[in-house]
């Protein structure tokens, strides 16, 4: 080839070969857990919800051997019965005018709580836990039962409910918890059935009770009844009976007060109280005081811990209030007796069960569970001007004990919705003849506990 021939040879484009494509390799036949929860293709959050970067991170693999066990598998839980059944009052009273009102309260379990306590939830299936599931099943419950006022606690997404809501004809209101925390509380109610007089809310924080909040509304039914209906979500910090005390002290004196505003109309308080039928702080709702000097703040509300069992061993020590503690309980630094203005049933206490499901005291044996509780937390009380007509029964232990962990398939969260249906009676009672019990707390009330649940610090108010 002559110098120019070879010149215009090498100017000439050269051929470009495609690699070889790679080959297929059949997939790989072993187990992948499906997509983290926290990842974008699959919980479809607006931004402004969004979990933080090194809140998804810790979803997907938590800290060293905890990461390895959300990898491994997990067997499918038994499905619970499709429908639970409504328990009828045996003596209904012939003086009510007619008029009914279901209320439901529900603990959501707020997709936050649930992202940061893994180790909760280890036997929930992937899919069970995520976001778009739960709030799907948390929608359908609300749907199915239909009730006229929803108390919801631990919400974090409350757009998501109220967009599902809206549609069903429920107008809602949320109060959000203060600080860094993200959930809150929030009332709906059937807007062609009810009307909303007045709105109230207390943040606790400004009572130094810590950072928990709960809702106090006015309601007009079918414009001839009217009732009060206060929310709260209880703190959780077993160690701080005070404060829970204290809680609960103030969200009735402002019920009772919103009440006589009103000239004396019934009351419901609905809410996850932290608390067990057997516990103290039971006693002191049903007898309306309690003489906290006979008690250790850290078994009030019968949530114990297995660390606390050197109690046992020092049961004839006195516990020692400290003056804020007092305070905090009573509302007063040198006042001994908590005690607050309401006389209030029940509703599930007053309507009979059976041993399958209905402990001592006539509340559902459980109404929570996860991995580390199985109990009792959530009640709808009531006062006079009330009676309560019905119940939704919840399930056996059994039943439960066999899903070995909430939330299923089934149930949206770590709660099950408790619901109450009340018909307004015709005349008030009177409430001036309160029992004096304060005397009769003659030793401490024996706290029973039917599970165990997580500690976090004293920080923590879940």
């Amino acid at each position: 080839m002559s110098r120019r021939a070879a010149m215009a040879s090498s100017a000439a484009p050269r051929a470009r070969l495609s690699p070889p494509a790679p080959a297929v390799r059949p997939p790989r036949k072993r187990g992948r857990s499906p997509p983290a929860p926290g990842s974008t293709s699959s919980w479809r959050a607006s931004t402004e919800n969004a979990a933080p970067r090194d809140q998804r991170s810790r979803w997907q693999a938590p800290e060293r051997a905890l990461g390895r066990v959300w990898r491994q598998f997990r067997p499918p839980q038994p499905a619970l019965p499709s429908s639970r059944r409504w328990l009828s009052s045996e003596d209904a009273s012939t003086s009510t005018s007619g008029d009914t009102c279901t209320i439901m309260s529900y603990n959501i379990l707020a997709d936050y709580n649930a992202r940061n306590h893994p180790d909760l939830y280890q036997d929930v299936p992937w899919d069970a836990m995520r976001w778009d599931s739960r709030r799907r099943l948390i929608i359908r419950d609300i749907r199915h039962w239909d009730p006229d006022l929803v108390c919801l606690q631990e919400v974090d997404r409350f757009q998501d409910i109220a967009a599902g809501m809206k549609s069903r004809g429920y107008e809602g209101i949320f109060q959000r918890r203060t600080g860094d925390t993200r959930d809150g509380c929030a009332m709906f109610w059937k807007s062609k059935r009810l009307h909303l007089l007045e709105e109230d809310s207390i943040d606790f924080s400004e009572f130094d009770l810590r950072n928990n909040v709960a809702q106090i509304c006015v309601f007009e039914l079918n414009g001839a009844h009217k009732l009060v209906l206060g929310n709260i979500h209880v703190l959780f910090n077993p160690k701080r009976g005070d404060v829970k005390l204290g809680q609960i002290r103030l969200l009735a004196e402002k019920a009772n007060a919103l009440a006589e505003k009103w000239d004396k109309i019934p009351i419901v308080l609905a809410g996850d109280f932290n608390s067990t039928p057997d516990s103290a702080i039971y006693k002191f709702l049903t007898t309306m005081k309690l003489n906290i000097s006979l008690h250790d703040r850290r078994q009030l509300s019968g949530l114990d811990s297995s660390e606390f069992d050197l109690y046992e061993l020092c049961s004839s020590l006195k516990y020692q209030w400290s003056d804020e503690e007092v305070r905090n309980a009573t509302g007063y630094s040198n006042v001994m007796v908590a005690e607050h203005p309401l006389k209030l049933s029940s509703s599930y206490a007053n309507l009979k069960g059976n041993s399958n499901n209905r402990g001592l005291h006539g509340e559902p044996l459980a109404t929570s569970f996860h991995k580390k509780f199985l109990g009792t937390v959530d009640y709808l009380w009531y006062t006079h001007g009330l009676e309560c007509s019905k119940v939704l029964d919840t399930f056996p232990i059994g039943v439960l004990r066999r899903t070995r962990c909430l939330p299923t398939r089934e149930i949206g969260s770590d709660h099950l919705p408790i619901i109450a249906e009340f018909a307004f009676t015709e005349s008030l009672e009177d409430d001036s003849e309160e029992e004096d019990d304060s005397e009769q707390d003659d030793e401490p009330v024996q706290e029973v506990c039917t599970g165990q649940h997580v500690y976090p610090s004293d920080g923590e108010a879940r």
